[in-house]
């Protein structure tokens, strides 16, 4: 199975686009778009809609056009390497929770 890429829906976590990065690296893929969090999304989950039907002109709805025209013109298509669980754990320490963040906590 070949792979197109990773997408991240982000949850506005510290050092997520850095973590998801050094992720596709390793696995010798992309990281196709990041997609940033927006409350209108869950604005338009309330109301039963999606984004561009709730708030067509919104910052939200024009990343989601961007991130459906990145996914159309992606041509880079891999075969993913294998990852142990040790190493994805050495990355998400490195990228993700630090002793910085652990000590907000």
């Amino acid at each position: 199975m070949r792979l197109g890429g990773i997408i991240c829906n982000s949850r506005k976590v510290d050092n997520e686009r850095e973590l998801l990065e050094a992720f596709a690296k390793e696995l010798g893929t992309q990281l196709i778009y990041f997609v940033p969090r927006d409350n209108v999304v869950q604005k338009a989950e309330i109301h039963k809609q999606t984004v561009i039907q709730f708030d067509p002109d919104s910052n939200q709805a024009n990343e989601y056009r961007s991130l459906a025209k990145a996914i159309e013109e992606n041509k880079k298509f891999v075969i993913p390497k294998p990852m142990s669980q040790k190493r994805l754990e050495e990355i998400f320490l490195k990228h993700g929770l630090t002793d910085k963040n652990l000590s907000a906590v």
